[in-house]
């Protein structure tokens, strides 16, 4: 097989939307932050929920790394 009878490949998202899809991903993340930071400084020790506490902060990881692997590619360090 010779490289040129292979096909090209091509994302399956567009790079043009890298930056709108950066910010949306970052501020997605930061709402669940602050939710998360509001959350632990307005409850109580005793009516606290560790799995509450567990998907706030799961959900802003996900948001938040996945919005930082978007801003690298935007700015054009590929990872």
């Amino acid at each position: 097989m010779s490289v040129e009878s292979m096909s090209r490949y091509v994302s399956p998202i567009n790079p043009a939307v890298y930056p709108q899809l950066t910010f949306l991903l970052l501020v997605i993340g930061l709402f669940y932050s602050a939710w998360f930071i509001v959350y632990e400084v307005t409850t109580n020790k005793k009516t606290r929920s560790i799995g509450k506490e567990f998907l706030m902060a799961v959900i802003a990881s996900v948001f938040m790394g996945t919005g930082v692997f978007f801003l690298l590619l935007s700015v054009g360090i590929y990872v």
